[in-house]
């Protein structure tokens, strides 16, 4: 795996994090990079470095970020952890892409809220839209396996289609990754929360994105509902 890849790699797993934070401590520890090292590649103190990666600082600015991956990368390049990174698990994590498929023929908003009997947050003067496709996703996979252009491939032949995320903490990832996003869904289904962090509904609104949230079916219907639609439309 090259500089670029793992630099995309990172930056990519942080913007799809809800812990920020934590989630450069992660890389750092997966990298075997120590803190001390780090700290002085960066020029601030470990006890700095140390509450930002503890959460004991405010969120780190994007100013920030970008420092510590490129000094970690730098450093990983020279105690060639890159390397061993790429040998040892990154082909081996699990697929962040539940299912993706294409619909034969346009399948309205509105049929796909009603399929997952999901509750519509954001959008609903949208719903007479057409989608053209669908994507289920596992965001705690997608959160550690999606890079920045590994995002793309989400989006199959068209970025027209619904995206449903399951196991969700609070939506607000899965919005903030699609807003610094340059595709953009026309749908977005948040499956698991109980409330939706108010950020990701304004993050649909700005976006003009239909957003849903779908609590009263299980996970392993969800592909099953939206192949059906496929089939309805063939029938």
């Amino acid at each position: 795996m090259q500089s670029d890849e793992i630099t995309i790699r990172i930056a990519g797993s942080i913007v799809m994090s809800e812990n920020p934070a934590a989630t450069l401590r992660s890389w750092r520890q997966r990298l075997n990079i120590r803190q001390a090292a780090l700290a002085k590649k960066m020029k601030v103190s470990p006890s700095v470095l140390s509450d930002y990666e503890n959460g004991r600082r405010p969120s780190p600015g994007i100013a920030f970020i970008r420092r510590y991956i490129q000094a970690l990368v730098e450093l990983a390049n020279v105690t060639r952890s890159i390397d061993l990174l790429n040998q040892q698990t990154l082909s081996n994590e699990p697929e962040p892409i539940l299912v993706l498929g294409e619909y034969v023929a346009p399948v309205k908003a509105s049929e796909v809220v009603d399929a997952l009997r999901a509750e519509v947050l954001a959008g609903s003067d949208m719903l007479d839209w057409s989608v053209y496709g669908y994507t289920v996703l596992d965001s705690i996979r997608t959160i550690y396996a999606l890079s920045g252009f590994g995002f793309y491939k989400i989006f199959g032949s068209t970025t027209e289609r619904v995206l449903v995320f399951t196991k969700v903490g609070l939506g607000r990832s899965p919005l903030v990754a699609i807003r610094v996003s340059q595709l953009k869904p026309r749908m977005v289904i948040l499956h698991g929360p109980k409330v939706v962090d108010p950020l990701a509904i304004e993050l649909a609104k700005r976006e003009r994105i239909i957003l849903g949230l779908a609590r009263s079916i299980s996970e392993s219907e969800i592909a099953l509902k939206l192949q059906e639609l496929n089939q309805t439309h063939l029938s």
